[in-house]
This record gives C-alpha cells, structure tokens and sequence, in this order.
C-alpha cells in the first residue's frame, strides 16, 4: 500500500531532482532510453517517467541503472539513499485527504523554493493570509464542505507560511490588484486584520507587497493568478503555477515561464512599495 500512494503521489523536489540527474548520468554514459529500458527489463515510457519523477524512484531500479550507466559504489550508494528519502511522503502529505491530489506538487515546490513571485487579482495570496481570512476564502469556493474539511484546509493553509519564518525562508514578492482589498471576504474585521497583516509583513526584508490601483487600467497582467518558483538546485528549472477552477498547470518550457516572469516585472512597475502601503493605511480605515 505504501508503495502504491508513493507512485501515485505528486513528486517532491528531492524526487524531481534526482530525475533529472539519472537523465543527466545517462546521456553523459551515452546510453539511449532503449538501453536503460533494457537493462531493467522494462518500457522505454518506464524510464521516461522515473527522470519525469512520475513514478517513485525504486531502489532496485536506481541501483541497476546506476551500474549501467558505470557509476562507482560510492556514488550508487548515496544515489540510494537519496532515493529512499525522496520516496517519503513531505508533511503535507497528511493533509491528502483535505486538497485536491494535484495542489500536492505546489506545496511540495513552494516548500523548496528559493524565490516566490505571485500574481493574485482576486485574493490575499494564501502565504499572507489571516486565520478567519482563509477560513471566509475558503468557505466561499467550498460551499458543501463538512466543517471538519473546512477546518483541515484552513490548517494547512496556515502551516504553508511557517516557511516565511524560517532562518532560510524564500524572498516572497506578492503583486496583487487594488479589486483584492474592495472584495468584502468576511465581515469588516476580518479585512481589516487582513490588511493589518499585508501592512506587517510588507516591513520584512524578504517580502514584497505592490497593489495595482484601479487606476492603471489594462494591463499585461489582467489574467488567472499565477505563482513564478527559482530553487537553488541547478537542476531544476523554474517553474510557473497557474491555477484554473478545477484543476492547475505546471508550466516549465523557457518561454512559457519568461512570459509569466516579465508580466509580474511589469505589474510591479505599476506601483511602488510606498503607494501600495498608503493605499492599505486608506483601506484599513474603509474598514473602521
């Protein structure tokens, strides 16, 4: 059973990862997918979905190919090991029964992230969200939930933004639309402690808040809300997240993700750091 949720669940970084380093150990070994497939007794797509991180990373399989590819003891070893931790649930992988199997990957990225750019034109991104704030957002898109779903949600919503307090936390530059703080999530203290907590976190160094006001008019960004991923790993690309009503993309071909990249490079240039601060002192007193 273990070894089935495993396989079936998103890949964390780690597993991604080390994907990308077996396709890596296989080119410069010069061997072609017909070749690892062979040596494991397998379909070419099997080998295409272990350096996709599709599947778990079988230690057996890793092993095999590893010696294939002439790869000393040591260096088969440590592959190993890395691979059996990356075939560890992530801590979020208690919380499956409470989000759709597909936002797994985000937390999963978010948590390894180095650099966060978030595009939000309807909501306070989910990293900046007060309790009660999260709870009215997502009784809104979650009408016929029990209170107990609601509850587990709302829990791990909260749990995501410890990793703006760790030591090593990621630098977050949030660009959101002035339609975010008109929108009435709650009742009237509910956005104002909402808009206590953008004023607050906007004084980190590793934060950044800028609000298009209305007053820009069309702009390039006028789209689905969108989250832009750098890591420190050289072998992972970036990535851009978009999400839809009912299901998401991972988008990580270069154009597609400069695309996303220079969009939120030009929204921000909409506004400054200390316009977007007046305007959320001028909201938080609409909410008195």
């Amino acid at each position: 059973m273990s070894e089935a949720r495993s396989s079936t669940s998103a890949p964390t970084v780690l597993r991604m990862i080390l994907g990308r380093r077996l396709q890596d150990m296989r080119l410069d070994a010069g061997a072609s997918l017909e070749d690892a497939a062979k040596a494991l007794r397998v379909k070419t797509l099997t080998i295409r979905r272990l350096e996709k991180a599709e599947v778990a990373l079988k230690p057996l399989y890793v092993e095999k190919l590893l010696e294939t590819y002439g790869a000393d003891r040591q260096v088969i070893d440590e592959f190993v090991d890395l691979a059996e931790q990356a075939n560890e649930p992530g801590w979020w992988h208690s919380y499956r029964d409470a989000v759709p199997s597909w936002f797994t990957a985000y937390v999963s990225l978010e948590t390894s992230a180095k650099t966060l750019r978030t595009y939000e034109p309807q909501y306070v991104t989910g990293l900046l969200q007060t309790p009660d704030y999260a709870r009215a957002v997502l009784r809104g898109g979650l009408p016929n939930g029990s209170e107990e779903e609601l509850a587990r949600r709302v829990e791990l919503r909260l749990r995501r933004q410890s990793l703006l307090e760790r030591a090593d936390a990621p630098t977050l530059w949030v660009v959101m639309e002035e339609a975010v703080l008109h929108r009435a999530v709650g009742s009237a203290d509910v956005m104002r402690e909402q808009i206590e907590r953008l004023l607050d976190m906007s004084e980190l160094e590793h934060v950044s808040i800028d609000i298009v006001p209305f007053a820009a008019g069309a702009h390039v960004g006028a789209c689905a809300p969108f989250t832009y991923f750098r890591f420190e790993e050289p072998e992972l690309p970036d990535i851009v997240y978009s999400e839809l009503l009912s299901a998401s993309v991972y988008l990580d071909q270069r154009a597609d993700v400069v695309a996303h990249l220079e969009a939120h490079s030009r929204m921000a240039l909409l506004t400054s750091s200390e316009d977007s601060r007046a305007l959320l002192n001028r909201m938080r007193k609409e909410y008195q």
